[in-house]
């Protein structure tokens, strides 16, 4: 569990510290406080929609997620048990865990893994004694906390709200306000013992909320960390700072979720100003993208669904909308002042900040040039459908090695792939879809853009992904190829890489391989040549918080790929980072060094070049292990080419560039 005493906290936070590879970190909101739980010398807190403890005595905060403990995301109740001295979460999919006070976890999962007819929501937790009866959309469930499992199932064809007692009777109150009644005695499994009454007494529903009401100063007082919101859709990383918005007006989803920017800094989350309705008189909702000046990072804009806002050093400065007399409103009948989207907004090579209106009425591309605070409209007749409305969902803004903003127009009625160059504001918007076997595609979205390191614009679409080559990009007309893994079956036949897998996003890691995020199929990781699939993060098979993935942004410099899903925002320490240009003993380290006795992970050694040969070697010289570097990360597993654990000793690395440059660039000391 993630435990830290809060006195110590603000030491803790100082330390950096480059995390072990293939560890995941999950960084969850604990912001909105739910419910309150007390359970002897803790305090179980709902925040949020995820739990943190709090024990009185030593001031310290324990919080629980899927990373070190938790079975799943998005808790909606949390219960004490005091007869089994456990906690019961239940999860939003029906999904249960039993937290204890020393942090062990158990998981129930009957409820959500079992079909069963009717709704299975849970809707209230009543404990009595050892038993927990849980309200659900279908009935009844009585789980036994002590031996954590199902005792009994009551199918009642209806969705209950509470379960109370009286005598040796129990009471289940229903949605639509009816009671229903059976004795204790009969066999409640039976829907037909059960009869609707109004012969009991009210308050046998009545539930002890004076944990909350006794604790709510207490609670309101602690600081957990974490961001404010679970909500993360669009991210960009600059000078190690993560710069998120939380979205998300899409071509299917209007969420209406609280604009936010939050910004991830020195392992501190730093919240943007917000609330700005009262100032700009106009709803401050669904941020979808952000950028950041690049001659002044101070200076951040946000598109939203509401128009587009300029902060300064996290504070808000300047609000573009329609009384600006330049952006438009959609509505084919009335203009709105509530639907000014803008979703696309990138900065160039000079500074200027290009932002796409989508579905615009009138102009539908703007530009506010370097230094100035003046909206200039740039409109093109490409950027327009045949109803004289902005193409909609123009969105994922990249801009190139070559000075082109690319964006996508992210929608089943006109999708598009779009290239601008801001220069001279020429545009090429690409709208039929032919690989280069002729074969045609009819895409219903466009997801994103991004360059890879050879020079091609890489596209995520419903249909997989396609890929323009670097020596096509600004021709008219192009193929959007799709790369052939072949089967190796015996046969020349070959597969589309990720055929038919609907691609949310795209990045490259230092390595150059490809990072596809998807829409319910997790992450794929794919090798830089495209032959390899590396790893597929499932919610199954990793500590991802959601197969969903909204946006993939990494940290070319310590390999860590932030993850932001639709269940929140979570990291993986990979294994590559930026290459360097040159390596030698100033610029190569390895961590941890020393090695000591009881540390069982990979041995990093960063700051190499491009795909560099490595060798560790014994002091006498003696070859142990050797490989290729990862962009600039090579790893070793602490054990010779026997797969055998190493001796105590100082051992040596030693590289070779790929112009047979040789020489040591670092030493590695371990301890058994």
């Amino acid at each position: 569990m993630k435990r830290t005493v809060i006195a110590l906290l603000a030491v803790a936070c100082c330390q950096l510290a480059v995390a072990q590879i293939g560890t995941w970190k999950t960084y969850m909101a604990y912001h909105d406080i739910q419910q309150i739980q007390a359970a002897g010398d803790d305090i179980f807190v709902l925040a949020s929609n995820n739990v943190y403890m709090y024990n009185k005595n030593d001031r310290s905060i324990t919080t629980f997620d899927r990373v070190n403990g938790l079975n799943d995301t998005y808790i909606t109740l949390i219960k004490w048990c005091k007869s089994a001295k456990r906690l019961i979460a239940v999860y939003s999919n029906s999904n249960i865990d039993l937290i204890e006070t020393n942090s062990d976890i158990i998981n129930v999962s009957d409820i959500y893994s079992k079909a069963i007819i009717g709704d299975k929501t849970i809707n209230n937790i009543i404990v009595s004694g050892k038993f927990a009866y849980l309200c659900a959309g279908f009935g009844i469930i009585k789980m036994n906390v002590p031996d954590a499992e199902i005792s009994e199932t009551y199918n009642l064809g209806q969705s209950i709200k509470s379960v109370g007692f009286s005598g040796n009777n129990i009471y289940a109150r229903t949605a639509s306000g009816t009671v229903l009644t059976a004795t204790l005695a009969s066999n409640l499994i039976d829907a037909g013992n059960w009869t609707a009454t109004t012969d009991y007494n009210s308050s046998i529903f009545a539930e002890d909320n004076s944990d909350y009401t006794e604790y709510l100063p207490l609670v309101e007082t602690l600081n957990p960390g974490g961001p404010k919101y679970n909500n993360f859709y669009e991210m960009k990383l600059l000078n190690n700072t993560l710069y998120t918005v939380g979205g998300a007006f899409t071509s299917k989803a209007d969420m209406n979720y609280p604009g936010t920017v939050q910004l991830l800094k020195d392992n501190q989350w730093v919240i943007y100003q917000d609330r700005l309705d009262t100032i700009t008189k106009q709803r401050y909702l669904d941020t979808d993208c952000i950028d950041i000046d690049p001659y002044d990072s101070r200076r951040v804009f946000v598109g939203a669904r509401t128009g587009l806002y300029e902060f300064y050093d996290g504070l808000f400065k300047r609000f573009y909308s329609v009384a600006d007399g330049l952006l438009s409103a959609y509505d084919k009948k009335v203009l709105s002042a509530n639907y000014v989207i803008i979703n696309g907004i990138k900065f160039d090579k000079d500074g200027n900040l290009w932002i796409f209106d989508s579905q615009s009425k009138g102009a539908n591309l703007f530009v506010i040039e370097k230094g100035s605070t003046t909206l200039q409209s740039r409109f093109s007749p490409l950027l327009v459908h045949e109803e004289n409305v902005g193409l909609p969902n123009m969105r994922g803004c990249y801009l190139d090695s070559n000075g082109l903003i690319w964006t996508v127009s992210d929608h089943w009625f006109r999708p598009a792939l779009i290239c601008l160059q801001p220069s001279d504001t020429t545009i090429v918007r690409y709208t039929t879809f032919t690989n280069q076997d002729g074969l045609s595609y009819t895409l219903d979205v466009l997801h994103c853009v991004t360059e890879d390191i050879e020079g091609n614009i890489w596209i995520g679409t419903n249909h997989g992904p396609f890929y323009v080559a670097a020596n096509e990009i600004g021709q008219p007309s192009v193929t959007f190829q799709q790369f052939k893994v072949p089967r190796n079956d015996g046969t020349n036949y070959a597969d589309y890489l990720l055929s038919g897998v609907e691609i949310s996003c795209i990045a490259i890691d230092g390595a150059g391989r490809k990072w596809f995020g998807t829409n319910g199929q997790g992450i794929y990781v794919i090798s830089a040549d495209n032959m390899t699939q590396i790893e597929h993060f499932l919610v199954t098979n990793s500590k991802l918080l959601s197969n969903n993935i909204n946006a993939i942004s990494i940290n070319q410099q310590t390999g860590e790929v932030y993850i932001a899903t639709d269940a929140g925002l979570c990291s993986y320490s990979s294994d590559a980072t930026e290459p360097s240009a040159v390596m030698d003993k100033n610029s190569v380290y390895a961590y941890p060094n020393p090695v000591s006795p009881d540390y069982n992970g990979m041995i990093t050694i960063m700051g190499l070049t491009f795909n560099a040969d490595v060798k560790i070697t014994t002091a006498t010289g003696y070859l142990v292990a050797e490989g290729t570097s990862n962009g600039g990360t090579f790893t070793w597993d602490g054990t010779d080419r026997k797969g055998r654990r190493v001796a105590s000793g100082v051992y040596n690395v030693i590289t070779a560039t790929a112009d047979g440059n040789k020489g040591t660039v670092c030493k590695i000391a371990i301890i058994k």
